[in-house]
């Protein structure tokens, strides 16, 4: 046996990656502490570094192998560590955010999700008083384990065409749920597929009627929600009339059991009909209808907040281990400037202009994100007191900031492993399970296509408000101010904001193009009469042009406002927000010379302005990206560590940790033997 103990001695080429990190840190003065109670809090740090100090105590939350397993290994090691994470609940009596501290930082889509998040939010927002009391006593004392079961193999974002029918039994007092056929089947619903007892399901309501003949018939009321158990108490194995099962390997979610289920004439009482807005008369069989449809949105848009605000943390993570990686990592030398050390990656443009973008990106997101749970919170708190008017306006504002926010969020991951080259691409990045889990969110709750017409149609009706009333107009939120400013001022289309100049002036810019493409989308829909279908691509852009309106807005609100941050570090997050918004101009250029919002010759300026805020933004990078203060334990990365020891733990996860070379293979195609002195006999080959 060979005697590699040497290599222990070896260390990387100088000057090595702790160095290198501790001068980046000494090149700024940002005051990280200061910025991450701005961006965090103190509870929030405080439940961070509290939780954190437990789970390292527990071996089953180590992460150092869990890369080599596949989907059923880690489901199981899911569930495992989703049972400890409950127990620990209620040794240590966490609350709901200690709960979820620890399942961010372990970092593992919990088998047990979805019932504390549709399934939870689903049952208090849409049960009846007698239900609610019923169902979430239970839930509370974990006496059930929710799903939500809506999507379906055949569809998904169009809940109106979900094939599963909840036929009404006059005689029996129950629902009939069953699935007419194989793309009925509901599909993707995460908990289900082995963990869930019980779920709430979307299905077409069928009530029975009489025709002109006096046959029965049965008239479709719609989609509608209802609760029921789906696995025996004491076996767990699923109730007569159900087939359910996991679907297997996906793209990500490897803990996840999401779930395929079929129903044949599986029998509910009437209670399961969640009938806070809408039910059934037991005695009667007549149908009562919600006064709002509007009440439909609850959950998905309770999803959708949740992404918004995830969107930062998520980004954040994936910024931080590239810009840390890419001041250590060093490649070339300058041949203009001779120095004796190769240059640090981050140095060079290219790189900048993918990476500090996002950075900037990040505190974007994260005005963004608390602004949106402050809405939704007062919206929810409106329609619990009876008042369902401002419903709609969370749903379109939800709908286009979850697309926008996935979709810089999603892209932004896979930005950043390219920026850092070949490594980026190996399983000490860090960004593998980040980037696989994440791309679920472009899709989840509402395509990111689709889901932008919710917010197109929003301010194509806004747009026709204020053009059909004009002067008698009068605006109650910031949206009707906007558009109603623009169209009183039409004529003059030739704004030419100095984006350069003055910093609100660069919201106006933003404001003035989301109002000129709204006005566009209304005159070509309402004034042409052209076709939905045929504007979806103008009511996409429109839809993003609004978002980034709202993330540019808040960013510049939320550092206006600000009296705590010291004046230095507050100046840096300045010049973040002018390279968010400059880059975002920069990419829809046309858009803003259209519309009048910026100059041609604005517009030509935008490269060398874009390029001098990056390289003043770039020493303090390493400093800005440590106020997010993400721990070593969620990065699991060699390449984001924080201390900047990266080759050294690229090196010990391949020779010291890597489950592969401790076994030694057998690669003679002539013998079937896989496994050197096993004598296995082509055990593998006879399984494939």
């Amino acid at each position: 046996m060979s005697d590699d103990s040497w290599v222990n001695d070896l260390k990387p080429a100088a000057p090595d990656g702790a160095t290198t990190i501790q001068a980046e840190r000494k090149r700024s003065n940002v005051d990280i502490n200061a910025l991450a109670q701005h961006l965090l809090g103190n509870e929030f740090l405080e439940r961070q570094t509290r939780i954190l100090s437990l789970l390292q105590q527990d071996h089953l939350f180590s992460k150092a192998q869990q890369g080599n397993f596949g989907h059923p290994e880690r489901y199981k090691l899911g569930l495992a560590r989703a049972k400890r994470l409950r127990q620990m609940a209620d040794k240590y009596n966490w609350d709901d955010e200690d709960h979820e501290m620890a399942k961010h930082l372990v970092d593992d889509v919990s088998p047990y999700q979805l019932n504390v998040s549709m399934f939870r939010q689903t049952l208090l927002e849409q049960t009846s008083p007698e239900q609610k009391k019923y169902w979430m006593d239970l839930h509370a004392s974990w006496t059930t384990i929710g799903a939500y079961a809506q999507t379906e193999l055949g569809h998904g974002s169009n809940v109106r065409g979900i094939e599963l029918t909840a036929r009404w039994e006059p005689r029996t007092k129950e629902f009939v749920l069953h699935s007419p056929t194989l793309t009925a089947s509901k599909w993707w619903n995460g908990s289900l597929g082995r963990t869930a007892t019980h779920s709430v399901i979307a299905a077409q309501l069928l009530l029975p009627e009489k025709d002109s003949s006096g046959k029965t018939v049965y008239k479709n009321y719609g989609h509608h929600l209802f609760v029921s158990r789906v696995r025996d108490a004491e076996t767990h194995k699923p109730l007569p009339g159900l087939v359910i099962g996991d679907i297997g390997p996906k793209y990500g979610y490897a803990s996840m059991d999401n779930a395929y289920m079929l129903f044949n004439n599986f029998r509910i009482p009437h209670s399961a009909m969640l009938s806070r807005y809408s039910w059934v008369d037991p005695e009667t069989g007549k149908y009562h209808k919600p006064e709002n449809p509007a009440v439909v949105y609850g959950s998905m848009t309770h999803s959708r907040k949740r992404i918004v605000m995830a969107a930062r943390l998520v980004l954040a993570r994936a910024v931080t281990i590239a810009i840390r990686y890419c001041s250590v990592r060093r490649q070339f030398r300058d041949k203009e400037n001779p120095q004796p050390l190769e240059n640090a990656v981050l140095d060079y443009p290219t790189v900048q202009i993918r990476l500090l973008p996002l950075l900037a990106t990040t505190y974007a997101l994260h005005y963004t994100g608390e602004q949106m749970g402050q809405i939704y919170d007062a919206t929810r708190s409106s329609v619990d007191a009876g008042n369902l008017s401002s419903l709609i306006d969370l749903h379109s504002l939800s709908s286009g900031l979850k697309s926008l926010s996935s979709d810089l969020a999603s892209a932004g991951i896979e930005i950043c492993r390219r920026a850092m080259g070949g490594h980026g691409f190996g399983g000490g990045s860090g960004l593998i399970q980040l980037n696989a889990d994440y791309l679920s969110k472009p899709t989840v709750e509402g395509d990111n296509w689709m889901i932008t017409q919710q917010m197109a149609r929003y301010l194509v009706k806004k747009a026709e408000l204020v053009a059909t009333t004009s002067q008698r107009f009068s605006p109650s939120n910031r949206t009707e101010v906007t558009l109603n400013a623009f169209y009183q001022t039409r004529s003059a289309r030739q704004k030419n904001f100095r984006i350069y100049q003055d910093d609100s002036q660069l919201v106006s810019a933003f404001e003035h193009r989301a109002a000129s493409l709204t006005f566009d989308a209304y005159t070509a829909y309402r004034v042409n009469k052209r076709s939905w279908n045929s504007l979806l691509i103008q009511m996409h852009e429109l839809s993003h042009a609004q978002s980034e309106l709202i993330l540019v807005y808040n960013f510049f609100d939320g550092l206006k406002g600000d009296s705590t941050l010291p004046q230095e570090t507050k100046n840096l997050l300045w010049l973040n927000f002018r390279l968010f918004a400059l880059h975002t101009i920069n990419k829809s250029s046309r858009q803003f010379s259209r519309c009048g919002a910026v100059r041609e010759e604005d517009l030509d300026e935008l490269p060398d302005r874009i390029l001098q805020l990056m390289q003043e933004i770039r020493p303090h990078a390493v400093r800005l990206v440590d106020s997010w203060s993400i721990p070593d334990y969620l990065l699991d990365s060699a390449l984001g560590r924080s201390d900047g020891r990266v080759y050294e733990d690229l090196f010990n996860r391949a020779h010291r940790l890597n489950p592969l070379n401790k076994v030694t293979f057998n690669p003679d195609y002539r013998t079937d033997e896989i496994v050197k002195g096993s004598g296995d006999g082509g055990a593998i080959l006879s399984k494939l």
